[in-house]
């Protein structure tokens, strides 16, 4: 590719001390058609004072969608890290300041089917095959990767199909069925959040009240979010997804605490501010878009809006079927299209997603069975993301890989004890 494969820039320093540096790499949009189209995927390398020669360790974040982490100041599981390690944070392709794919890019590209074409080059084996260039490209051997969520999933792709790009690998909430198709996930999630919905009112039974209370004026009333966009009842369902968290989950109950102007029915704009917050795809489109395409694999049906099939089994999540619907989780439904102003541009290439049936492998089962690279997994037993069961079954069919359990956090817990969780997880890759 020449030297214009890789431009990186000046060295700054952040205010704590740590060395940053930025790092831009021209791949190509199809890794199979390498003299096609390219694209820019952008990095961030971080490294303590004097570390500019450690060793490198990839950062795979959570996602789809995601860009790299932004720390103001290095601490929790990057701070561990660099004690050892250089860091690259990507931006995975589409996201950040990688070649973006948005309302705007994406209308570029043509009609829906051409623009579908082009969002089929955003998942994880794209993402994997980014990062074996980019190691080229920086001169690396076999580095070590750290997961997180999602980037668990690009781990086990990563695993398949390039693992001598690997050295070591560590997995936070992040181990996805090998196979099957994405109906699974949901079945296991809507039980997880049940659970995790009754585990919520029983420490916040009045948070019940004021859910039911803001159903029925949202069910009455015309309500606006601060986009323009019409607040529904499954928006406000998801506001579930601050029940993936530790810390997370009593955010959630400060945001019922201020739902409504003191002494009316009247929606606070603090309440609907935190429902737009949530709901609006603007920053992160990829993550709708692609969401249910993570589970895709060949020979399967189309996803076609797993989540949303699914809840017919789950009367007690149907805003249809319940006066007071639980809060959803991590499900997609074909109405944020509808309604988000980020996600209307993209409606129609989404449709078409959800109704591909021809995607590539997403993992190399026998690859798996055969793998040689230490991995080390944490699995949160109370996962209402990323389900336990399905992560533990997937887990016993892969070599060399070492699962830690625990129940001590939920999917965020990476953010919560990330240099206690790094430390051993790190040591596990040592001793086991």
């Amino acid at each position: 590719m020449g030297t214009t494969a890789h431009r990186s820039g000046a060295v700054a320093w952040m205010h704590d001390g740590t060395g940053i540096k930025d790092h831009y790499f021209v791949v190509p949009l199809d890794h199979g058609a390498p003299r096609g189209e390219k694209i820019t995927v952008y990095a961030r390398e971080y490294f303590a004072a004097g570390g500019e020669d450690k060793p490198w360790l990839l950062y795979l974040q959570g996602g789809p969608g995601g860009k790299g982490s932004r720390p103001a100041r290095v601490s929790g599981w990057l701070g561990e890290a660099l004690k050892q390690y250089r860091v690259l944070m990507l931006d995975q392709r589409g996201t950040g300041l990688s070649t973006p794919v948005n309302r705007h890019t994406l209308v570029e590209r043509g009609a829906p089917a051409a623009q579908t074409r082009y969002l089929r080059h955003f998942r994880a084996p794209d993402i994997v095959a980014d990062a074996e260039m980019i190691r080229h490209l920086l001169g690396s051997g076999p580095w070590i990767t750290l997961g997180q969520s999602f980037g668990g999933f690009c781990t086990l792709t990563y695993l398949s199909f390039a693992p001598e790009g690997l050295s070591k690998a560590m997995i936070t909430g992040g181990i996805p069925p090998l196979e099957g198709p994405a109906d699974q996930v949901y079945h296991a999630t809507y039980q997880r959040m049940r659970a995790r919905n009754r585990e919520y009112f029983e420490r916040y039974p009045r948070d019940l009240e004021t859910l039911s209370a803001i159903y029925r004026i949202v069910r009455r009333d015309d309500i606006l979010l601060p986009d323009g966009s019409p607040l529904t009842v499954g928006r406000v369902q998801s506001l579930g997804m601050y029940l993936g968290g530790n810390t997370r989950i009593d955010a959630l109950h400060y945001i019922f605490e201020e739902a409504f102007l003191p002494g009316t029915d009247i929606l606070s704009d603090a309440f609907l501010g935190a429902v737009y917050n949530q709901v609006s795809r603007a920053a992160n489109p990829l993550y709708l878009v692609l969401h249910e395409s993570i589970y895709a694999q060949p020979g399967a049906q189309p996803t076609a809006w797993a989540a949303q099939r699914v809840l017919e089994d789950y009367p007690d999540f149907n805003p249809t079927k319940s006066d007071t619907p639980m809060l959803i989780g991590e499900m997609c439904f074909d109405w944020y299209t509808e309604l988000d102003p980020a996600l209307i541009p993209m409606a129609e290439a989404t449709e078409m997603i959800a109704s591909y049936d021809n995607w590539g492998k997403l993992y190399d089962l026998e690859q798996l069975a055969n793998n040689t690279v230490p991995v080390a997994a944490l699995v949160y037993t109370d996962d209402v993301f990323v389900e336990r069961n399905l992560s533990l079954a997937s887990a016993a069919k892969i070599a060399n890989l070492h699962v830690w359990e625990s129940d001590a956090w939920h999917h965020d817990g990476i953010g919560e004890a990330g240099a206690e969780i790094f430390e051993r997880l790190h040591r596990m890759l040592r001793t086991d």
